[in-house]
């Protein structure tokens, strides 16, 4: 297939903001496409050349990138990149370069997906000595063969940035519809989940249909989408929900780990199916003392601790060892940690997923011979609620930041990737109106003032809306960020900064800078009132109103295990609303 045929579906694509139209759209191309290019395509428009746990990434250098356009198009530099400054968009400084390119055309060749696709894995798989040269030729090559579209979404690609605004649920909904059929759509999601690849999904249903996904099975090596938790306002409440009796665990804070062993190799997920065994040596090490297997997935919390007294810190602590490669063992020392496990889903070629959580439960805690720094969750099971109370207590005295109360039906499954009543949280802050924490996604930033002059002053935030895949505007932030943070700022910002509001983001407010839904930050705030000028559950408590945080405060962290569409849900926020109507009552 023609590359320009995808770059013409982008085009499309990025004109709307619907998701059934987006979802349209792609079918139609779907259907455009050769079998033995769909699991490619699907990729590109994911905007990466490999599923995320394979950490394989693009990535160019801005000034080798700008570079590059030049070389591919003989453009002046200078013109370059003063559409650079202009636009910060690479896609865009390649379109307009591309238009007006001087090298001659007599050996440009047309471009096909696979070429695109090849040449951007070759890119990204370059290293060594080199590599920065040999990718910059490769990028400039396939500048130099494309149309300006082309050259869009081909830069684009290449800077992590596709702006289309397609979320990995789209998509599935669009592969549904073109190889099983809309009542079908759960299998498809299910088969993503398990593997954490939708290029490898797309592909098995392109060529081998509906059938193909039991092909899909959990791997080790191979991470699983984690599976999530609700929330709800009491401990007598979540019992109920939960059938009168049920686990409780603790809730720790820190970087949720899930850990594939085989014949003694570990491997480290993240949440986000980032790979970090290499950050968290210690880690591996331990956990190969610790298990009595032969091959298995466990899940569990990476904790920070102090060594010496062995109480548990907060998150920020176990963050600041991440990226840090050139002085890991100094880290290690600096900055110990604890791994408690709380699920194990794979055991010895079985595939416990499919197993009631107590079973789950029991098979960890036979696999995993406890040590000094890894252990198996602290976890009681009752349908007493003064004894989950005093459990609760215990879990705050000792450092976590709460309980996790979990079903023991014959039904409790590990439904990868999956946020449902299965699992419920529940915090210490739950017990006051707004000191619960939320975590929010910036979409906007206000211009600075006075002290904050030149500076972002403050930031406007949102939650996710899941049914509709939009960020709504819940508060405007500008307290709780110290110097440091202040400065820090632009840093996570500014290259998510686009010059119109992000096709997914659903706001009344116009901030001085809009931001593509990047960063996600823990907040605090004292109550949620009605708000006419904020859109998160718009209209849903009173006609022409929405949800806001009233004295939102940055706590100080943040979220980065969480993707923004792992942020707190609207659903969510209008939920600790009607607490907060039920307290006054």
């Amino acid at each position: 297939m023609d590359y320009m045929t995808l770059a013409k579906a982008y085009e499309s694509i990025g004109a709307t903001s619907k998701r059934l139209e987006m979802t349209d759209l792609l079918v139609e191309l779907l259907l455009k496409t050769p079998k033995n290019e769909v699991e490619m395509v699907v990729y590109l428009t994911q905007g990466k050349v490999a599923p995320d746990f394979k950490g394989i990434e693009l990535g160019l250098a801005e000034k080798l990138a700008l570079k590059a356009i030049y070389e591919g198009t003989r453009v002046d530099e200078a013109k370059i990149n003063e559409w650079w400054i202009k636009d910060g968009d690479l896609g865009s400084v390649a379109f307009q370069a591309v238009s007006e390119k001087k090298q001659t055309s007599l050996f440009t060749e047309s471009l096909n997906v696979t070429t695109v696709f090849d040449s951007l894995l070759n890119i990204a798989k370059a290293s060594g000595s080199g590599s920065q040269e040999l990718k910059m030729k490769l990028f400039a090559k396939l500048l130099h063969d494309s149309s300006p579209v082309e050259a869009k979404y081909i830069a684009r690609t290449m800077a992590g940035k596709l702006r289309l605004g397609i979320a990995d649920m789209t998509i599935v909904d669009a592969l549904a519809v073109t190889y099983a059929g809309k009542e079908d759509r759960d299998a498809v999601e299910r088969a993503y989940n398990t593997c954490s690849d939708l290029g490898r999904v797309a592909g098995l249903l392109a060529t081998k249909g509906l059938g193909g996904l039991s092909e899909v099975k959990l791997e080790v090596g191979v991470p699983l989408r984690a599976m999530l938790c609700e929330r709800l306002t009491s401990i007598g409440e979540i019992i109920g929900k939960l059938g009168g009796e049920c686990a409780f665990e603790y809730k720790y804070d820190g970087l949720r780990i899930q850990a594939h062993i085989r014949d003694g190799h570990i491997d480290l997920f993240t949440r986000q199916l980032e790979k970090v065994t290499d950050q968290f040596p210690d880690i591996v090490n331990m956990l190969a003392g610790a298990f009595k297997g032969k091959e298995g997935v466990v899940e569990g919390e990476c904790v920070p601790v102090d060594v010496n007294t062995g109480e548990m810190l907060p998150f920020q602590t176990v963050s600041r060892r991440r990226g840090r490669k050139f002085e890991l063992t100094s880290a290690v020392n600096e900055f110990p940690v604890m791994l408690y496990l709380f699920d194990c889903l794979f055991l010895d070629d079985r595939d416990l997923t499919h197993t009631p959580y107590p079973n789950r439960r029991a098979e960890l805690a036979a696999c995993i011979s406890e040590t000094e720094r890894v252990k198996v969750s602290e976890s009681m099971t009752t349908g007493d609620a003064a004894d989950a109370e005093g459990f609760f207590d215990q879990a705050i005295e000792r450092g976590a930041e709460g309980i996790i109360a979990k079903s023991v039906a014959d039904d409790s499954f590990y439904r990868a990737g999956s946020r449902g009543w299965q699992w419920i949280k529940f915090k210490r802050d739950y017990r006051s109106e707004m000191s619960d924490t939320v975590d929010l996604v910036a979409v906007g930033g206000f211009a600075g003032r006075g002290r904050r002059a030149g500076a972002y002053g403050a930031l406007l935030m949102a939650t996710y809306n899941r049914e509709e895949d939009r960020f709504e505007t819940v508060t405007k932030l500008g307290s709780g960020f110290d110097d440091d943070m202040l400065a820090a700022l632009p840093g996570l910002l500014d290259d998510h900064r686009l010059d119109k509001a992000d096709r997914r983001v659903c706001s009344e407010m116009k901030p001085d800078h809009w931001f593509a839904p990047s960063l996600v930050l823990e907040v605090r705030g004292a109550e949620i009132t009605l708000s006419p000028i904020h859109t998160c559950g718009f209209g849903v408590v009173r006609e022409g109103a929405g949800l806001a945080i009233r004295f939102p405060r940055y706590t100080g962290r943040i979220r980065e295990d969480k993707a923004p569409e792992d942020a707190t849900s609207t659903d969510e926020v209008l939920a600790m609303y009607n607490l907060q109507l039920k307290k006054l009552s």
